[in-house]
């Protein structure tokens, strides 16, 4: 099977990328990063009992679930940027046209999505789409929805919807400052949940690509830019058959929506996006590590979607289970 994008498809990435330029670029990402409530996001906050919520008409996050105490501890939701990707059509994308929506497919979205993690788009982006034509709102981006995937809630005090049951949620340290996290007893995989996780988190290693390449051009040593140098041209290499060979996967996944080729999928770009991640790092040095460059932010992220929808653990499970049968 040929798994490369259309044209159709091309085109749609590249709408997407440039309208994320433009709407959520570099200076928009540092501007959320460094504000003061994204630099608390970390902190611990102390846990209350919420009252069952009702913003939206889905369940709600249900009677003894519990929330993180305090707005001001958690990064503040861009209500703006949420209602541009909704104009544009990010949630409603798989929703049929006499629904309102796009009417494209899982493969579609998953271009979109790769574009979404490429840009380190923050907020519950995959929950919302899925509850597009279920929650009022969620389509066009005038409603934030979140959801459990799997034993963590991301956004929850942000959202105004909690679809599914959300049990004993607590608020919990998070290692990307630009999502805050709740964590609940663990949901149940949502397939088209994972392969859209698994999507952003091929962005985020083709990003990552970039910017080590990029990065070893310009610095030099030795009177020679780094690049040139065998030991970075092997991660560069590696990072890069990481990262396409995550993307065969995804895209495969995508077409065939079968649920042990998605975890298969997810669990090759979990690897991509932060074996990448650490080797962009390696390359960039010292410089890597500081707080202005942006190789962090690729790191800490792929850490939070690897342990989103489907864990490794759960995805090797399924492929084994698939194994044994077909044996």
């Amino acid at each position: 099977m040929h798994f490369q994008p259309t044209e159709d498809q091309r085109a749609l990435r590249r709408a997407v990328r440039e309208l994320l330029a433009a709407r959520w670029d570099r200076t928009a990402l540092r501007a959320a990063l460094d504000s003061p409530a994204s630099r608390r996001s970390g902190e611990e906050a102390p846990a209350r009992r919420a009252a069952p919520a009702s913003r939206g008409g889905d369940r709600g996050r249900g009677a003894g679930s519990r929330e993180q105490g305090g707005s001001t501890s958690s990064p503040l939701l861009d209500r703006e940027l949420w209602r541009v990707l909704g104009e544009a059509g990010v949630f409603s994308l798989r929703l049929p046209e006499a629904d309102g929506g796009v009417g494209l497919g899982l493969a579609d979205a998953a271009v979109v999505f790769e574009e979404l993690g490429r840009a380190l788009v923050p907020g519950p982006v995959v929950a919302t789409h899925l509850a597009a034509g279920l929650v009022p709102g969620a389509a066009t981006g005038e409603t934030v929805v979140t959801a459990a995937a799997g034993a963590l809630v991301p956004w929850l005090d942000a959202a105004d919807v909690v679809r599914g049951e959300v049990v004993d949620a607590v608020a919990v340290r998070s290692v990307d400052p630009l999502t805050p996290l709740h964590r609940v007893r663990p949901a149940p995989p949502d397939p088209v949940g994972t392969l859209l996780t698994a999507a952003e988190q091929v962005g985020s290693a083709a990003r990552t690509t970039e910017m080590a390449v990029r990065y070893a051009g310009e610095r030099t040593q030795f009177g020679r830019p780094i690049g040139g140098f065998q030991a970075v041209k092997h991660l560069c290499a590696g990072m890069l058959v990481r990262a396409e060979l995550a993307r065969t996967a995804v895209y495969a996944a995508a077409v065939t929506a079968d649920p042990v080729e998605t975890a298969g999928a997810k669990l090759l770009a979990d690897e991509a996006a932060a074996g990448n991640a650490r080797d962009c790092l390696q390359i960039f040095g010292g410089m890597g590590f500081t707080w202005e460059a942006d190789v962090h932010l690729h790191l800490k992220r792929a850490w939070l979607r690897a342990e989103m929808w489907l864990t490794a653990d759960r995805a090797e499970e399924i492929q084994a289970e698939a194994l044994a049968l077909a044996l």
